[in-house]
């Protein structure tokens, strides 16, 4: 029958919903089990899904070992995501969509969240890194029709001023719905009206013309999150719960939890609490303002 020790271990070397593992815990049981190789010799014979017998010795098993990799480096990766520079982070995310392949929303994230000084930063720091410019790489490297609307989205440079006006955000809203309903939903970017509208329009302005069509604001950001969460969810979805605590703790994290309370009927903290493990939950709950959680 397994110790309380080696059930402890189980869990915490199981990877069992992936996101971070129990570090006090494993030092735990290492002070524990220390000049006790049976204990170990026992638990490797018992944890079938971690070692394999190969001849004398119980082997690890090679996909569960890098599985492992990657959630022990999770409170090691959103540490050095939160020290850098605001300008290399979002520039790293944006190469990540340019040239491995990460979803492009990724971009239309940066650029529709960042204010304009701040998306002229990423530009300048992506140029440095990459001796490339981000426009460039996007029109180049993106190879469908996102790729205008995208490049449009990259070089806005938009008013962030108190003004918006009513009539044209609502003029516009029909816009994009006739648009929607002319072209379908996949096929809106074609529409050089849609990519107008949305590549310059001001953030105030935005919101406008969502409130216009129904849309629910900042509903995005808290999917991101949501989706993270969900059995089976992909890496770059793990990934992207980093990306959002870490660069919306200082800017407007409270109203998210806020939105992600009424979206899902329940509190970030809460989720995050019990959907995380280790110095990685600590980590989030930090970033989320909730250190005492």
């Amino acid at each position: 029958m397994a110790t309380e020790e080696q059930l402890a271990l189980t869990r915490a070397l199981s990877g069992d919903g992936g996101l971070g593992v129990e570090e006090s815990k494993l030092v735990s049981i290492i002070g524990k089990w220390r000049k006790k190789p049976d204990e170990i010799s026992s638990f490797r014979k018992s944890f079938n899904r971690l070692f394999s017998i190969n001849g004398h010795i119980e082997k690890c098993e090679d996909d569960h070992m890098q599985k492992l990799a990657i959630e022990f480096s999770r409170f090691h990766h959103i540490t050095l995501l939160w020290v850098m520079h605001p300008h290399e982070r979002d520039a790293l995310w944006a190469h990540q969509v340019t040239h491995k392949n990460h979803h492009a929303s990724i971009l239309v994230e940066i650029a529709c969240t960042r204010p304009a000084e701040e998306l002229l930063g990423v530009r300048r720091a992506y140029q440095t890194l990459f001796h490339h410019s981000l426009e460039e790489d996007v029109a180049y490297q993106i190879k469908d029709s996102k790729s205008k609307f995208l490049v449009g989205l990259v070089s806005s440079y938009r008013y962030e001023g108190p003004k918006a006006d009513n009539d044209v955000a609502k003029s516009e809203a029909k816009a994009l719905h006739n648009a929607i309903k002319t072209a379908g939903a996949n096929k809106i970017l074609d529409n050089d009206e849609v990519v107008r509208i949305l590549t310059t329009r001001s953030i105030l302005h935005l919101k406008k013309i969502f409130k216009y069509y129904k849309e629910l604001h900042g509903k995005y950001l808290e999917e991101v999150i949501n989706d993270a969460f969900k059995e089976g969810a992909k890496h770059m979805e793990k990934e992207g719960l980093s990306r959002v605590m870490v660069s919306r703790s200082d800017v407007d994290i409270e109203e998210i939890k806020e939105a992600y309370a009424k979206l899902y009927g329940a509190k970030l903290s809460s989720v995050i609490a019990k959907k995380t493990h280790g110095c990685f939950r600590d980590s989030l709950l930090a970033l989320a303002g909730e250190t005492n959680a």
